[in-house]
Formats: structure tokens, sequence, C-alpha cells
């Protein structure tokens, strides 16, 4: 086998986890061979490098070998070569997601306080419920 598709060749070193999916990602232009936007159909060959898009990191590869065939992950690891550049963007950004902290939606708890946490809300924002406007007989008997 000297030649293999793309979408066929991504399923197999498992960078996707279906075909289909591998199919879906070429088409929204997130993988190139040797610099050019590959369509599905487009065949890879030893010695080709591929750059594809995995979430916010983009990985870089060297084709090292063809398979047809989806096998376990340590034979598919030896259907290609990560490039230097991109172990360390990846390690510069798992670094990055480590020091970041977490996502600031994530900060939010559960959405729409409880009734609990609303009345602690509006103690606090108006100082209790002392003073809190009411209408009452004594405050029209200051006006006079």
């Amino acid at each position: 086998m000297e030649r293999l598709r793309i979408d066929k060749w991504l399923w197999a070193a498992r960078f996707y986890k279906t075909r289909s999916l591998a199919a879906d990602e070429i088409g929204k232009h997130r993988v190139q061979v040797n610099g050019d936007v590959a369509k599905a159909s487009r065949e890879v060959k030893a010695g080709d490098t591929v750059t594809l898009r995995q979430g916010a990191v983009e990985r870089t590869v060297l084709v090292r070998g063809l398979s047809g065939q989806r096998g376990p992950a340590p034979v598919a690891q030896q259907l290609y070569e990560e490039t230097a550049e991109s172990l360390a963007a990846q390690a510069a950004a798992r670094e990055q997601r480590r020091l970041g902290g977490s996502e600031p939606a994530l900060a939010i708890e559960q959405g729409r306080p409880t009734k609990r946490q609303r009345r602690q809300l509006d103690d606090h924002a108006s100082g209790g419920w002392g003073s809190r406007w009411s209408a009452s007989v004594d405050d029209e008997d200051d006006s006079d």
C-alpha cells in the first residue's frame, strides 16, 4: 500500500474516533497536507506532513506508515511522528491551561440563585429587613 485517503489514515492513526468525524474536520479546513488544505479524498504517502487542529492545539505530524485498519494505540502511534515544534506548542498550551485557572463561566455556581440565596443577597444589598421601606401609620404622622 503506497497511498491512502487522508480521512482513513487519520482514523487509523487514532486522531479521530470515526472516519466521518475525520471527514467533517477535513471539510472544515482544519487539516492540511504538505501546507495545502486537504479534501477527504486526498491521498497521503509516507513522508508527507499533516497539520491538524484539535481544539485549541494545532498538531503537525510526519506520516511514517500507512494502515487501512484501525488498530491498538501503540500500533497507531507508529504510523506518525510528531514534530518537535508541535510537541513544544502542546506543552505550552497545557501549561497555559494549568496556570490560567478555570474558565470564567465555570465560576458561576448553579445558574439562578435559590430562594435562600436570593434572601441573603437582598439582605446584604439593602442592609436587612429593618431598613426596607414600608408604608405605616407612623410615617404619615411625621409629615404633620
